[in-house]
């Protein structure tokens, strides 16, 4: 019977073009050494690079990794740590696709084999990312603030002449329903001007995601978010993109404009992985 593995590879990225020796100098997660498990291009294909380190599968096995990863802070931990390798891989290597956090396999073989069952959807991805990089955009409104950039409409000012009319029940009634109606012009707005923004910014990039809108609660950001966004760029066009946030960033007051990155294509690296618990079985 052979002898429960103790020790495991954690995979950051599947790199072309990556020479290894560049890798002595970093360190992952649980402060491993990194190092990279060649894989043998096929006929007519370029030879992978998948970048791993080892680690203790007493703490990032099948069932102990589901629990650490409801641990918040060693969450973060771990995180920084595999960022951290797979943006120093993705600037040495010609290209390269980010792995989702907490991609385990027993051995190199195993590590090959995904690579392999992968093959051909690793190749078209590092195409499309090769030479381009991943942007973030936020942009943030204060909707009260939109609304009252909105000229009063005539029927709006005659329902302002007449407010005295009536008694203070119908004078509350009437301001309620102003404040609602503008709220509602406010959030219109709001949602309408990060659309055309999103629109300019996705005229300038190769491809975009659009993510959900970031909780206040985790961002501290208290105005209102209304594009959370990611961008692929060519690199000899990030200048022109920086530019272009700029420029809308300008356009509004009511309106901020937030660019972030360059990061790692993590947003566009939509490559099929195997099932984690396929790769953690007993060998």
């Amino acid at each position: 019977m052979a002898e429960e593995p103790t020790t495991g590879r954690w995979l950051y990225a599947v790199a072309r073009g990556l020479d290894v020796t560049l890798l002595e100098e970093l360190r992952g997660v649980a402060d491993a050494p990194v190092s990279g498990v060649p894989v043998p291009a096929e006929a007519g294909g370029d030879p992978l690079i998948a970048v791993v380190s080892p680690v203790s599968l007493a703490e990032f096995g099948e069932q102990t990794l589901r629990r650490n990863l409801e641990d918040l802070d060693w969450l973060a931990a771990t995180a920084r740590a595999h960022d951290a390798v797979v943006a120093a891989v993705s600037g040495a290597a010609s290209g390269a696709v980010p792995l989702r956090l907490a991609t385990v396999c027993f051995d190199d073989d195993r590590v090959r084999e995904l690579v392999d069952e992968s093959r051909a959807e690793f190749a078209t991805t590092l195409d499309a990312l090769t030479g381009r990089t991943e942007w973030g955009v936020k942009v943030y409104t204060d909707p009260a603030a939109l609304a009252s950039t909105e000229a009063p409409t005539p029927a709006t000012t005659a329902g302002t002449a007449s407010a005295t009319a009536g008694g203070s029940g119908a004078a509350y009634l009437r301001r309620r329903k102003a404040a609602l109606s503008a709220r509602e012009t406010g959030e219109r707005l709001a949602a309408e001007h990060g659309e055309r923004l999103h629109s300019r910014l996705a005229g300038a990039a190769v491809a975009y995601r659009r993510h959900a809108p970031q909780d206040p609660k985790l961002s501290g950001e208290r105005a209102h978010m209304v594009l959370n966004g990611a961008y692929l760029v060519d690199d000899d066009r990030a200048n022109a993109f920086a530019e272009l946030v700029r420029a809308l960033d300008a356009e509004h007051e009511a309106v901020r404009v937030e660019l972030t990155g360059p990061w790692p294509p993590y947003s566009f690296a939509a490559v099929h992985q195997p099932d984690q618990r396929q790769r953690s079985e007993q060998p």
